[in-house]
């Protein structure tokens, strides 16, 4: 168990665009969907799913992503245009983790949207056991309707977040994590 604590320990998020190639093979992103998908997950009903984008895709997906952004600021520049269009191609691998939690009579919305954050934390995990590093956000098109629509995600689904994998270019570097006693109360103490 040392070596799993160990890994947990050095877990760091590492910008989009500090990650570099190669990424994933294909087997490799088979192992991390069949990982981020063992997740809890109340009355079995896999409230989330995956849209991967790797390859031309990632430039696919950043079209609409970029058309968007040029439709709501008439005056964004060439340069801004190019950098809304590369979003998801700043790394070598970008998997969005959908969340399709939705009512039911047992298991509320919560949980549900809890599982697809499960989904997405061992995603981050997996990758970093397998060597890649890895950066979970959404950013403002995660939240724009248009670009859900362009992307294939549901009118009742939302991006639980977009997890980009990669390399590491350079040695991430730690930052500093609230205190122990500043996040933490011991009931009854």
């Amino acid at each position: 168990m040392p070596d799993a604590l160990q890994l947990l320990k050095t877990r760091r998020s590492v910008k989009p665009m500090e990650l570099t190639g190669p990424g994933p093979t294909a087997t490799e992103i088979d192992t991390l969907l069949a990982i981020a998908s063992r997740v809890p997950d109340h009355g079995k009903l896999a409230p989330w799913r995956f849209i991967v984008f790797e390859g031309d895709a990632r430039m696919t997906a950043g079209e609409a992503i970029a058309a968007t952004f040029s439709a709501d600021r008439a005056d964004a520049t060439p340069e801004q245009i190019e950098f809304e269009r590369k979003r998801l191609a700043r790394a070598p691998l970008v998997i969005a983790v959908v969340s399709r939690a939705g009512q039911h009579v047992k298991i509320p919305e919560w949980e549900q949207e809890l599982s697809a954050g499960a989904s997405a934390m061992s995603l981050v995990i997996a990758a970093h056991a397998m060597g890649y590093a890895a950066s979970w956000i959404t950013e403002w098109y995660a939240y724009d309707r248009r670009v859900l629509d362009a992307l294939g995600v549901g009118a009742n689904e939302r991006i639980a977040g977009f997890v980009h994998i990669g390399r590491a270019a350079k040695p991430p570097e730690d930052r500093e994590r609230p205190p122990l006693a500043a996040i933490v109360t011991r009931y009854g103490a």
